[in-house]
């Protein structure tokens, strides 16, 4: 499964874990992606990878 939000476009953000002694480390935040059931404006029923904040949001309609 993809890590992005197929209707806000979210993607994974890369950054850096620093310690006290100033050592960087490779960090990587994903978003809450989760695969859902959708029903599109003409009444078909297909599976996107979504974001939460989209679901909360009311963006899609759950099949």
């Amino acid at each position: 499964m993809s890590r992005m939000c197929e209707v806000c476009g979210k993607k994974p953000m890369f950054g850096h874990n620093v310690s006290h002694a100033n050592n960087k480390t490779q960090k990587i935040q994903n978003p809450n992606v989760q695969k859902i059931k959708v029903r599109e404006s003409d009444g078909k029923i297909h599976s996107i990878s979504i974001c939460t904040r989209c679901l909360r949001s009311g963006k899609v309609v759950k099949a």
